[in-house]
């Protein structure tokens, strides 16, 4: 009789103890050693490292900066494969997003004001990169495995309400602080950018919608997209759009150590410092405009100092590499010094190197100089322009008048951090001599942005991703120069084709995408909306 009872009793406790606790199956298989919900200022975090494109990488080669000359690193044909994929950084946005809210965040929040930033930010790069992409119907995971593609004008419609709707989130935010909620969503931390600033926050919004305004300067006579309207309002609001003022304000990325070191730096000196060479596109531009920049992002060409004699501060002294050339006779060219290599000085001797711009000052005032010269707002284009250039030779330690010391490394040295190893020269520079030139003294019409657009491009060197490429594309300035290095039968790919997972995962949609775009085909010769 007991061994009976012991059979029914025991069963019937633990029917009790399981059922008691009522837990399921998800939180039964919970591993408690590892944290089951993210914060939203871990995600936060994340995400910021995640957005951000650092130099020395095939960007900076599709832009005509910087050359490989020898294959085993890369090349500078215009085969553009994928363009990238922000999906899952995207679904960590609309997780930040709901973590916020759940964890005290009222309606309007940092996050959530953050979040539209960056889903602007995204979307609309991944459009400009490869044209119409899944956005209503994308990050739904199981609910929706097969997103469909909105149109490019519809993701930049949409992104533009974004960053308005950002702005006035942010406005609020800063000016009533204390009106929406003190919870742990309330609150921004992890900010690697602006330390936790939502007025610089406010400021980047800003200039991306500035930045995406300039980008659609081919649909100023879209209705639904108002971007004359909308640009003129942000130039004339500036205490509901307030805007950049400085340097000080950039959204940059900035190298520390020992936890993350700057791409180029003293322990790959040996192995890639003379992998690559300058380009002409860039050097060129330099010294056509008798640009002091030179004597900061260059080196001259050891075999013009050395061989035949020309001062190293010459400006015909700094040669790039034509990108269209062969690069097996770049390569060749390259090993007897006849162009210039980056300035080991600047990019090379540290491990934190410059901090990496994401979107900054300079860009800024240019994209505004822009835009008032095309006459969608009022104010002073040639004021804008300057505060750029100023700005840009600020950043490299050039000052508006004075002297300053150009560092070339000395040929056979072997130390890169050592100060000895490289050769100085004072520089002596005036701004209003450099500014008073025929190349670049500012003037109304056409001329005028072409010389604000050579400005820009020069104040982008290692900086913003595409943004230099997406110009070149819209306006064709600068001249790229095409040749059999560059590939693509001597054409400048106007486009990335889709990534794989499209192909294979989302084919019905991705067939109709190429068909109402591309002629059916991933082209990267397709020309997109934007660009009509």
């Amino acid at each position: 009789m007991k061994t009976i009872l012991k059979k029914y009793i025991l069963p019937a406790a633990l029917l009790l103890s399981v059922t008691g606790c009522k837990k399921s199956f998800d939180e039964l298989s919970q591993n408690t050693n590892v944290a089951n919900v993210v914060p939203a200022s871990l995600l936060f975090n994340g995400i910021l490292n995640d957005v951000s494109e650092l130099p020395d990488g095939q960007k900076e080669i599709i832009a005509q900066y910087y050359l490989y000359n020898y294959d085993y690193y890369g090349n500078n044909r215009y085969d553009l494969g994928a363009g990238d994929n922000y999906y899952t950084t995207l679904k960590n946005v609309l997780a930040m997003e709901k973590q916020a809210t759940a964890t005290g965040g009222a309606a309007i929040n940092p996050y959530e004001a953050l979040g539209k930033f960056f889903k602007a930010y995204l979307f609309s790069k991944m459009s400009l990169e490869m044209g119409d992409m899944p956005m209503n119907e994308a990050l739904k995971g199981l609910d929706k495995l097969e997103p469909a593609y909105d149109t490019q004008k519809s993701i930049m419609l949409q992104s533009l309400d974004w960053l308005e709707s950002a702005n006035s989130d942010l406005g609020q935010l800063i000016a009533k602080p204390n009106d929406f909620g003190t919870g742990e969503g309330a609150i921004l931390k992890n900010d690697i950018y602006f330390n936790n600033d939502l007025k610089k926050w406010q400021k980047t919004v800003n200039a991306l919608y500035i930045r995406l305004l300039i980008q659609l300067s081919a649909k100023t006579g879209d209705a639904d997209l108002k971007i004359t309207s909308r640009f003129a309002s942000i130039i004339a609001n500036p205490t509901k759009y307030p805007l950049m003022e400085g340097p000080a304000d950039n959204m940059q990325y900035v190298f520390v150590t020992p936890a993350n070191f700057y791409p180029m730096n003293p322990n790959n000196f040996g192995q890639s410092g003379s992998r690559k060479n300058m380009s002409s596109t860039y050097v060129g531009l330099l010294t056509s405009l008798k640009d002091p920049r030179v004597y900061v992002t260059a080196e001259p060409s050891r075999d013009l100092v050395d061989k035949q004699h020309k001062s190293a501060t010459d400006f015909a002294s700094f040669v790039g590499a034509d990108p269209g050339e062969d690069q097996g006779a770049m390569y060749n060219n390259a090993g007897l010094q006849k162009y210039s290599f980056i300035n080991r000085k600047h990019f090379y001797s540290t491990y934190t190197g410059e901090p990496s711009i994401q979107i900054g000052y300079p860009e800024l005032m240019f994209n505004i100089a822009e835009g008032i010269n095309r006459g969608w707002a009022t104010g002073s284009a040639e004021a804008f322009y300057q505060n750029g250039i100023k700005a840009s030779m600020a950043s490299y330690g050039i000052p508006e008048t004075g002297t300053f010391i150009a560092y070339f490394y000395r040929p056979g040295s072997t130390d890169v951090k050592a100060e000895g190893n490289y050769d100085t020269f004072p520089i002596t520079v005036a701004f209003n001599t450099y500014y008073n030139q025929a190349g670049v003294k500012y003037e109304a019409g056409a001329a005028g942005v072409t010389k604000i657009l050579q400005q820009k491009y020069l104040a982008l060197f290692r900086h913003s991703g595409l943004e230099s490429y997406f110009t070149y594309r819209r306006t064709g300035v600068p001249n790229f120069t095409t040749g059999p290095g560059t590939g693509n039968s001597s054409r400048i790919a106007k486009r990335f084709t889709y990534f794989d997972s499209e192909r294979t995962a989302n084919v019905a949609n991705y067939q109709n995408a190429l068909k109402s775009q591309y002629n059916g085909n991933d082209d990267i010769n397709g020309v997109m909306w934007i660009l009509k």
